[in-house]
């Protein structure tokens, strides 16, 4: 194939039947090769004999060559073809463990090693769901001048697709008749009381009468013989055979695909590696495993440093033991997450059809030239394709600037430097326990520094631990510094504090979170929980309730008060303070002296006055140190001051509000003006609010008798004095109305003046 690898296939042959046999390296020219037990072919394909055929241009997928080592990346990087796997005649590695790295996120790396001698295959176990872990994260080395020539490991397709690729279809549990049905047109033995020969015509139902007088349904097979066509229930017939070959291969191919499909607790991965003398091959891989965990004892003693022991908890959830393995344990955040690999996908495809018309020819149609020129000129050129090849050289080039951390020797720690699983790959060259895969062109998760804070126990001695079983390793044994304190928080406990320590980490390790047993002159003290501690860092721990303490809280009433007040444009600003007093009063009840830290909550806005600095500060907690000397009592007075600023629209604020201000509150002159001129302005608008009211009241009595007058005259004889009378008050009335409509007016109008004068003068403020 031009500017692309030249791949030559060979197949593989793998036989069911029991003494098949397997050509492991037939070439293309003899790939059609059969089994000599079934004499089918089994085809695998395989990426041998790889080479460029014109410049470095390389497919993607495709095994790619450097410094002598194949590597496969990704699920396509390991070739995977998907068929089952033997032992090859000229050889089997077996990879032992030889070093585990445990993570805290829930994964472990595995890395196992063996000597091998020409071409070999190692064939590994694994569970099904373990496999996804396995094509995610494998990667496989053979060094000494070998190659990795394929990994291989029983497919995962749905059993129903598989199913049917037969030729005979047995998806949805078929019954007889409707597998014989299936199967018209094919020659079949019966046997029994009934021996019959023939070609089957089809299955059909038929009412068959039984004494005295029920009526069933009944299978029945249609068979074309010598004599004709015969008729069989299905139930009379003991036995039948299909005489076609091919056909009965088929079933049993199928019948057989579903047993395996039952057999789904464990998959092989084989691993085939070429080469030419003694060679050292390696396999690692990632899987989900137990993290381990820590614990830890603390021993305090009067006339020595207190002593910290940790011991790590490290579980073999495996199905094999541990022996002599090196065990190193990883503390840290790496992202790890699960993908499903294994199952191979599909993409559905819309089903077209194709538009039958009877008697119609099909017509041709000239095309627009103007508009094929536009596209034509719009059409980008083709660019150059980027090659794989590029691509494998860049990261290369990046892995040469990878971090090496040395994982050998005792329990150490490390800021950032490549923990990640990927960087576990032992340096093939000197055996010194060095991490180095720049010749593998995988990054490591070490290049990226916001991968978080990791690091390493890496235990100095082989390590043994049978399968399904648990052991507890030392890796920690130093002195400590840590200083007795009695810790009070009313939150945690009203009266008493805590028993405390205020432990630093002056070992040279970084210590992971945990329990913590204390012991205090020889006796149990309590229990803690540690943090994770970098080294020089100091935390509080508590263990105990601390019963020769207790602590009262007085908390200090103080008013809240209005510090200044100044007005803008209608709005009414005040500058208001609040006091937090309590005074703690620490009893005593030993002899000797306590140091007593006193915790309280705390928000930005409020300003510690008293003492003038605490003596530690958490985001959400100051501490505050007090000696309380024995048997007495000892105040300590903690006082916050919060200042802050409040607005109130003026015009939304009653007189009575506005007089409290002048009453109560220190302002200046300009502000008090101001503010009595509000009241002023706002008394006119009241009194013209309350003539307009008038008016208006007036004028609603005055229309009321007019009303009433009307309807009077509707009754009354208009030729009668009353009639006269009442029409002469009417007329009167109405006089007065069309004054009193006149005073009405001009009260209105004199109360929106009022009142626009006030909203003037109130956007006119400006006083401080």
């Amino acid at each position: 194939m031009r500017d692309q690898i030249q791949i030559a296939e060979f197949r593989m042959q793998k036989c069911n039947k029991p003494g098949g046999t397997r050509n492991s390296k037939s070439r293309a020219r003899n790939a059609d090769a059969n089994c000599a037990t079934c004499g089918s072919g089994h085809a695998r394909s395989s990426l041998r004999s790889a080479r460029p055929l014109r410049g470095d241009r390389v497919p993607a997928g495709a095994a790619l060559f450097r410094n002598g080592i194949r590597f496969l990346t990704g699920a396509a990087l390991i070739g995977l073809a998907a068929s089952g796997h033997a032992a090859r005649a000229d050889g089997k590695a077996d990879l032992k463990i030889g070093r585990i790295a445990i993570f805290s996120s829930g994964v472990a790396y595995f890395e196992r090693e063996a000597s091998v001698e020409g071409d070999a295959t190692a064939e590994l176990q694994f569970r099904t769901e373990q496999i996804n872990d396995i094509l995610k994260s494998l990667v496989v080395r053979d060094m000494d001048g070998g190659a990795v020539s394929l990994v291989s490991y029983a497919s995962r397709d749905p059993v129903e697709k598989a199913l049917r690729s037969f030729g005979v279809d047995i998806t949805g549990k078929p019954t007889l008749a409707q597998l014989l049905d299936q199967l018209r047109g094919e020659p079949i033995e019966i046997t029994g009381e009934r021996a019959l020969k023939g070609v089957i015509l089809g299955v059909e139902k038929r009412q068959i009468i039984i004494p005295p007088d029920t009526k069933i349904e009944a299978d029945v097979l249609n068979i074309l013989t010598e004599a004709g066509i015969q008729q069989v229930q299905l139930s009379q017939i003991s036995g039948l055979k299909l005489t076609n070959e091919k056909v009965d291969g088929e079933l049993r191919k199928a019948l057989m695909t579903l047993a395996a499909s039952h057999d789904a607790d464990k998959k092989s991965v084989a691993i085939e590696f070429e080469g030419k003398g003694a060679r050292r091959v390696r396999a690692a891989y990632l899987l989900e495993a137990p993290i381990w965990k820590t614990s830890y004892r603390l021993v305090l003693n009067k006339d020595k440093k207190p002593f910290l022991q940790g011991w790590a908890t490290v579980e073999n959830a495996t199905e094999e033991d541990w022996k002599d393995v090196r065990l190193s344990l990883i503390s840290g955040r790496p992202i790890s997450f699960r993908m499903d690999l294994y199952t191979p996908l599909y993409v559905p495809r819309p089903l077209e059809q194709l538009e039958l018309y009877a008697s119609l020819r099909p017509p041709t149609y000239e095309g627009d030239a103007e508009a094929e020129k536009k596209l034509a000129a719009k059409a980008p050129g083709r660019p150059a394709p980027a090659t794989a090849a590029r691509a494998f050289d860049d990261k290369a080039e990046d892995a040469a600037a990878m971090r090496r951390m040395s994982v050998a020797g005792g329990a150490r720690g490390g800021r950032g430097g490549g923990a990640s699983p990927e960087a576990w790959e032992q340096n093939q060259a000197d055996g010194d326990g060095a991490i180095d895969l720049e010749s593998s062109g995988i990054h490591s998760l070490a290049d990226a520094q916001q991968a978080g804070e990791l690091f390493e126990y890496a235990i100095s001695t082989p390590v043994s631990i049978g399968r399904q079983h648990s052991a507890m390793l030392p890796i920690v044994n130093e002195e400590v510094e840590a200083e007795k304190v009695s810790i009070y928080n009313p939150a945690t406990h009203a009266k008493h504090p805590l028993n405390g320590l205020q432990l630093k980490n002056a070992t040279k390790l970084n210590l992971m979170q945990g329990p913590i047993t204390v012991f205090d002159s020889a006796a149990y003290a309590g229990d803690a929980k540690l943090p994770d501690m970098r080294p020089d860092e100091k935390r509080l721990i508590a263990y105990a309730l601390d019963l020769g303490t207790e602590v009262t809280v007085d908390q200090k009433s103080h008013p809240e008060t209005v510090q200044s007040v100044w007005i803008k444009k209608g709005v009414l600003w005040s500058k208001r303070k609040s006091i937090d007093e309590r005074v703690y009063n620490i009893k005593n009840k030993d002899a000797d002296e306590r140091k007593v830290l006193i915790e309280q909550a705390y928000s930005n806005d409020w300003q510690l006055i008293e003492p003038k600095e605490p003596s530690e500060r958490t985001p959400a907690l100051m501490r505050f140190e007090v000696k309380a000397a024995g048997q007495k009592t000892t105040p300590q007075t903690v006082r916050f001051e919060r200042v802050w600023d409040q607005y109130v629209q003026i015009g939304g604020v009653a007189n009575d509000g506005i007089e409290w201000f002048l009453r109560n509150v220190k302002i200046s002159d300009k502000v008090k003006q101001a503010l009595e001129r509000v009241i002023a302005l706002r008394a006119e608008l009241d009194a013209a609010s309350r003539a307009k009211a008038a008016a208006e009241q007036v004028m609603a009595e005055l229309e009321k008798d007019q009303g009433r007058i009307r309807e009077n005259l509707k009754t009354l004889d208009k030729a009668s004095d009353s009639y006269r009378r009442q029409m002469t008050k009417f007329d009167e009335l109405d006089a007065k109305i069309e004054t009193q409509r006149t005073a009405v007016v001009a009260a209105r109008e004199n109360e929106e003046k009022k009142r626009a004068e006030l909203e003037a003068y109130l956007l006119s403020i400006d006083a401080e």
